[in-house]
């Protein structure tokens, strides 16, 4: 693919995943201040440990799709394909984003779903285009159909 367009594509999907971390950070703190001013109790369960596991879970999945945009930010500043690493940690977010999409077609709707699959999108064109990351360029020399002992037609 072109680097007119996955430079941007890099660009753009950061950003989205940088929303959506502080939109993750957000939603998880306003859930863990219902549970704790609810003062009720799920099975047994302390309302704090609730509202402190719902903060835990909000500030670590923020952080995770920070990093995610951080390595996206990377590789279009770079314009390189990212690391092994990067690659798999932006792979496992892009299966948590089509999970997750999966998911909210039933619970919330289809306009929730469409913005899940654009993230999706986003993530996987941003590696589809940079490809794998290799040290040598490829070869321009056209190649040689004939096998390298066998005779030249004449």
């Amino acid at each position: 693919m072109n680097t007119v367009v996955r430079r941007p594509v890099a660009f753009v999907a950061a950003i989205v995943l940088f929303a959506e971390a502080v939109g993750i950070v957000l939603i998880n703190g306003i859930l863990a201040t219902v549970v704790k001013n609810q003062d009720m109790s799920l099975a047994g369960m302390d309302p704090a440990v609730m509202s402190n596991g719902t903060w835990a879970m909000g500030g670590f999945f923020g952080l995770y799709l920070l990093l995610c945009g951080l390595f996206l930010l990377l590789a279009g500043a770079r314009d390189r394909a990212p690391g092994r690493f990067a690659r798999i940690v932006l792979i496992i977010c892009a299966v948590v984003h089509a999970v997750l999409g999966a998911l909210t077609v039933g619970l919330i709707g289809w306009a929730a779903f469409a913005s899940m699959m654009v993230v999706l999108g986003l993530i996987v064109l941003t590696l589809v285009a940079y490809g794998t990351r290799s040290e040598e360029p490829p070869s321009e020399e056209p190649a040689d159909d004939a096998g390298a002992g066998a005779p030249a037609a004449v």
